[in-house]
């Protein structure tokens, strides 16, 4: 597929816009200066033409021999005219494509991954949902239906957001490996077969560097108000190895001011009674227990090494060790799954009565090994129909959603939506996905975001990806946390 591109160059958002209708594809792109004369094969032109007075407008698409053109106009003075002019071919390419595959993505327009911002500062501005779904659907296109989901996921954090001081932090610390590489997995980790020998220096290191980071804070006169272990799978370290990561922190920070502390123990095959006990007894009250799907066939097939009925071991463990909460996700559109496997999974899960359930959508990225192996059969995957099922299961059966995000090549331009029940939302994920509290990340492919709510300011720190690069540039990894400080100077 070509895109083309005559006196403009909005090719991020173009591109965001033709995957929700082909996703998962790469675009042969060019920026001729003239349009062209003729154009072989399947095309989207998009053509911007500034006047004295106005700017004309234009997409013509082609798609196995049928075609389509949209066209409008924009004043040169209209604010924020760059924007404007974007977010209008993005519209006129989202009718084109939209007649000439007859596909209608939900979320319209909006390809960013936090649309319940866009919301928020509506219902700031005094809007009523009525007056929300309108604007959604009058400048992205958004279906009532996407839209009555990001009002729900709002209101959910509402009174939880009204909560948060200024000076606190979510603190998230990075476990980068797993057993086995998933096949949909694209984060930073490695497997313990790889990488094992490395992990007493990782270990050893990371602990200095919360306690570098802790100094820094409590200069900078901030507090952690939620702890968050991600990865990976922080569950491959050893209960003595947590033990001691978890130990470091309540020595170094103030942790009197910490209301949710998380440890994902996201692989069952990683789940020992002793690594839950020594989690709990060191501060963890909320753990997230992840089998992605209750078919061992789909389990199989995305390289997971368990069985759904370790799953329920692993649960019964977490659950007779008494957490405060306990999360488990779910992957909509795996390989090989289908409606009435995930319904399965969905309708099981609910009956556990679990605190939180947390459902994904399947991305294809450029760097799982799905990618490269089955995508084709993956696009066949009814992902929407499977979200749609566990959206009003969940919503019948007493859970709200308090988070939601989207990535790309999403199947079928669905999202990512954390439920939970009544008081049992994950604070740290509605920070992080709102992007409302600063989060400050040790450990390899940490991202720290520092947020200024006063002045609209945020700045990112990042650490070096993978462990080995972790280890090497260590220092250089303690340098870039100065920065921290230096950002609540500014203030």
């Amino acid at each position: 597929m070509k895109l083309i591109f005559v006196g403009n160059d909005y090719k991020y958002e173009i591109e965001g816009v033709m995957k929700l209708f082909i996703p998962a594809s790469l675009f042969d792109l060019s920026y001729p200066d003239n349009v062209p004369k003729s154009i072989e094969g399947d095309y989207a032109l998009i053509v911007r033409e500034k006047n004295d007075d106005d700017t004309h407008l234009q997409v013509s698409a082609r798609v196995g021999g049928n075609t389509q053109t949209r066209s409008g106009e924009l004043l040169n003075t209209t604010p924020d005219y760059d924007n404007e002019c974007e977010l209008l071919l993005s519209k006129l390419l989202f009718g084109c494509m939209k007649e000439l595959t007859g596909i209608t993505p939900g979320w319209g327009v909006i390809t960013g991954v936090r649309p319940v911002k866009q919301v928020n500062k509506l219902i700031d501005k005094g809007l009523g949902d009525d007056e929300i779904r309108e604007y959604m659907h009058l400048r992205y296109l958004c279906s009532d239906k996407k839209t009555d989901i990001a009002i729900k996921t709002a209101h959910t954090q509402s009174d939880i957001l009204k909560t948060l001081d200024k000076r606190s932090f979510g603190l998230y610390v990075s476990i980068p490996f797993c057993p086995t590489r998933c096949s949909y997995c694209s984060f930073v980790s490695t497997t313990t077969e790889s990488s094992k020998s490395l992990i007493p220096q990782y270990v050893a290191l990371l602990c200095q560097e919360i306690e570098h980071t802790a100094k820094i804070c409590e200069k900078a006169g901030i507090y952690p108000d939620s702890i968050y272990f991600g990865g990976g799978t922080p569950t491959t370290l050893s209960a003595s190895q947590l033990r001691a990561v978890m130990g470091k922190i309540s020595d170094c920070f103030d942790m009197s001011h910490v209301r949710e502390y998380t440890v994902e123990a996201g692989r069952p095959d990683t789940i020992t009674p002793q690594k839950l006990h020594a989690i709990k007894e060191m501060g963890a009250g909320r753990v997230s227990i992840n089998p992605q799907s209750l078919s061992d066939k789909v389990l199989e097939n995305i390289g997971r090494k368990h069985t759904v009925s370790q799953f329920f071991d692993a649960l019964e463990m977490a659950q007779q060790t008494g957490f405060e909460c306990i999360n488990t996700d779910i992957i909509a559109g795996l390989p090989g799954d289908d409606i009435g496997s995930f319904r399965n999974t969905v309708d099981t899960l609910i009956s556990k009565a679990l605190d939180n359930i947390t459902v994904h959508t399947l991305s294809i990225k450029r760097a799982a090994r799905l990618n490269h192996e089955g995508t084709a059969d993956a696009l066949k995957n009814p992902a929407g129909e499977m979200i749609d099922y566990a959206t009003d299961s969940l919503i019948k059966n007493g859970y709200a959603p308090y988070y939601l995000y989207r990535q790309k090549n999403m199947l079928e331009n669905q999202e990512n939506i954390g439920w939970s029940k009544p008081g049992k939302e994950s604070l740290y994920n509605i920070c992080i996905m709102e992007e409302v509290q600063t989060i400050i990340a040790v450990g390899a492919g940490g991202s720290t975001k520092l947020v200024d709510r006063d002045g609209g300011r945020l700045e990112r720190i990042f650490n070096y990806k993978y462990p080995y690069e972790y280890i090497k540039g260590f220092d250089e990894i303690l340098k870039r946390k100065n920065g921290v400080e230096s950002f609540y100077e500014e203030k």
